[in-house]
């Protein structure tokens, strides 16, 4: 598929972060931090899904936390349909959308409520507010559990309730950090077909994720994350060279790293 315009630019990015005494006892060094992010540079085309894959630790995570200006660079910058994720922060969060297992819904309160609170917080219409509400609610099957506190939802209604609120205010760019992760096969499926229909409708979105089959049924690129550092970044197709992305991953990684695996 042929993209005209680049919405995303990472420039030379790089995040360390300081290491507790208990950190250096489970990560078995003396150093006293850790470069989670190391001059990581790449692009995103306008239109297309682009899948982060790495191990755990890769620095995936932090990427897309610096991305949605969660955290700030310690050096280098990012721009989001031209705006900064340093200098312009507050503009970059009115263009995407986050999600992350990490995402803490408060179990007191409703998905229905938050869906309205997090509205109102982006200043999104009431009367379009209500038509996009029901659109996602329908979408992932909310409906019947709108006034459910999230405290009593199941994981997969949790993690659904979770995407629709990220789109509250229609992004034109939605990252997210392991969209899949925890859920059951049919909850992943319906998160995995969404993630297909927003390509449909023009959005550029972003995943990290280690599983290789969600990166080949929904990217059209894959950049390969190993050690902060970008190994690769193509096409699913020219980064797998003929064998399966799970094969060719694993030649990247005992090149980068030494040794097989």
């Amino acid at each position: 598929m042929f993209f005209t315009e680049t919405i995303l630019t990472a420039d030379k990015l790089t995040k360390t972060f300081k290491l507790s005494a208990k950190q250096q006892r489970l990560e078995k060094t003396k150093n006293k931090t850790i470069t989670a992010v190391d001059g990581l540079s790449f692009s995103v085309n306008e239109g297309e899904i682009f899948g982060l894959l790495g191990p755990n630790g890769a620095g995936k995570t932090t990427t897309l936390r610096l991305l949605a200006t969660l955290i700030r660079p310690d050096s280098g910058d990012a721009f989001i349909k031209g705006f900064s994720i340093v200098k312009e922060p507050e503009k970059v969060r009115e263009n995407i959308g986050f999600l992350t297992s990490d995402l803490r819904l408060e179990d007191f309160f409703t998905p229905n409520y938050l869906y309205d609170f997090f509205a109102r917080l982006h200043n999104v219409p009431e009367e379009i507010s209500a038509e996009r509400k029901k659109r996602l609610f329908d979408t992932f099957g909310i409906g019947d559990f709108a006034e459910v506190k999230v405290g009593n939802l199941s994981t997969g209604m949790k993690q659904k309730a979770s995407l629709a609120i990220s789109l509250v205010h229609d992004p034109s760019v939605i990252i997210f950090d392991e969209p899949t992760n925890g859920l059951d096969v049919i909850t992943a499926k319906v998160v995995t077909d969404f993630l297909k229909e927003l390509k449909r409708n023009g959005k550029t979105v972003i995943i990290s994720t280690h599983i290789f089959s969600l990166i080949e049924k929904v990217c059209d690129r894959v950049g390969v994350i190993i050690n902060g550092r970008m190994a690769v970044c193509d096409t699913i197709q020219n980064v797998a060279d003929g064998k399966s992305l799970e094969d060719s991953f694993f030649d990247i990684y005992s090149e980068r790293v030494g040794g097989e695996v």
